[in-house]
Formats: C-alpha cells, structure tokens, sequence
C-alpha cells in the first residue's frame, strides 16, 4: 500500500507490521521484557477466572444475566462443540479444554476493538502457536495413542485399511506431515491471519480518516467522515469475525481429539 501524498506535501505512512511490535512495558532483550499482548493475556485469564467463579458461587433456579451468560457459554461449549464433536461416550473429559480454549480465544481475541486494550492478542503469532502446538497438538495424539496404542494409533492414522500398497508410501508421508506439522500450524494460522489482517484494516481506516482530516483540505478533508464510517463498519465486522475465530478454533481443536479417539475415520 502505497503512501497518500497530499498537494501540501503531507505524506500518510500506512500502518503495518510494525505497528504490532509494541514496545515493552518493562524489561529489555528479546527474553527478559514484558509486552502489551503477555499482559492482555493475564488480564484475560483473570477476567475469565473470576467471571466464572463469581457467577457459579452462587446458582439460582432462575438465573440472573450474568449466571446466564456463563451457562450459555458453558452449554456452547459443551454441547456444540464437544459433544458433537468428540460424541457422547467421550467428550466429558475435555470440556474444560474446549471451554477454555474457546473463552480464552474469544477474549484475547475482543481486546482488538475494547477501548484502552485495542490490541487482538492472537494477533502476535507466538500466542496461537503456543495454544495449537503446545496444548491442542500433544493432546489430541496423547489422547488418541492412550486409547489404541502406540502402534495401532501411528497404523490407523498412517496407513488405514483399503489403502493400495503402492500408494500407501505417498499416503502415509501426507497423512504424516497432515496430523503432525500442517494441522496444528493451519490452526495457528488461521486465528492469528484473521486477527492481523482485521485489525490492520482497522486501523487503516481510522489513521487514513484522521489523517484525511487534519492534513487535507476542500473535499479531501470531506472524505474523511467516510473513511471513520468504514472503521466503524469494519469493527462491526471483526467483532463477528472474532468471535467465529475462537469458535473455529475450538471447534477444529475438539474435531482433532474425536478424531484421534474414533476407530476409523
């Protein structure tokens, strides 16, 4: 995207990449400083901790709005994504997981259009690479190797019956790179693409609009309400687009774990 000159010779600089290397609070080096995005995330914990500590402490028969808003999450959780995912004989363990997975996603994932925080979590790769590599990926093939074993896992997973013998060496490097590099990585990706990519439009709107309307005149400077009507369309977009993200997420994550416990595919 190039950059917008102005007759006056005012030059507008696009945000980009750059403009989600924030700074750290504290701390210096690579390793040893505390960004924006590890607070958002501790906030997000917290905020989820005690949101469903409070509203559980004390159930009603009638709830109010808030008790209502948890257990509709929770039945969210439960029912829509791990029941029908993983099926009705497994499923109860990993509603912990799923949940959480999803109301973490989906705050970290809010905090992009929240005045003050303004910034998506999953917007910085190494948080949804964490989540698929480092929870999602090791659970849904320990899972899966506890239930049939390690060989008749690594059998079922790589060379399923009815597979031709001299297709079975493709099939099997595929299926391989599939279910232990490509599965968790497009996880990753495909939160963190939607994150990024929504909030860079975002804030192309909103810098172009304040922008247009210090630095322009006649009718550039008229334009500018045009482009603040756009950011604000665009949040209203990426809010849903947030929160099918975090369903997404949870969703592909149970679908992982049904799979690796099912017999057959």
């Amino acid at each position: 995207m190039g950059a917008l000159v102005l007759a006056e010779g005012a030059e507008f600089a696009p945000p980009g990449v750059k403009d989600f290397n924030l700074p750290p609070l504290f701390g210096s080096g690579y390793w040893l400083s505390f960004t924006k995005p590890m607070l958002l995330v501790v906030i997000s914990l917290i905020i989820i901790i005690t949101y469903f500590m409070v509203t559980s402490r004390r159930l009603k028969v009638v709830p109010g709005k808030g008790q209502f808003i948890a257990e509709s999450i929770y039945n969210f959780g439960r029912n829509n994504i791990a029941r029908e995912q993983i099926g009705s004989a497994d499923f109860k363990p990993f509603i912990p997981l799923i949940l959480g997975l999803f109301s973490f996603i989906l705050v970290n994932n809010l905090f992009g259009i929240i005045p003050f925080f303004q910034f998506p979590t999953m917007a910085r790769f190494g948080f949804p690479v964490a989540l698929a590599f480092l929870v999602v990926y090791p659970v849904y093939h320990y899972v899966g190797i506890k239930r049939h074993g390690f060989g008749h896992y690594m059998k079922k997973e790589l060379a399923p019956p009815g597979i031709p013998g001299f297709v079975l060496p493709l099939y099997s490097t595929i299926e391989f790179a599939q279910k232990f590099f490509i599965a968790p990585a497009t996880l990753a990706i495909r939160v963190f693409a939607a994150m990024f990519a929504g909030h860079l439009i975002i804030m192309v709107f909103t810098l172009g609009g304040s922008f247009l309307l210090t630095e322009g005149e006649g009718i550039v400077k008229v334009a500018s309400p045009v482009a603040f009507l756009f950011a604000i369309a665009m949040t209203f977009l990426e809010a849903f687009i947030q929160v099918l993200q975090a369903y997404i997420f949870a969703l592909l994550s149970a679908g992982y774990i049904g799979a690796a416990l099912a017999s057959e595919h």
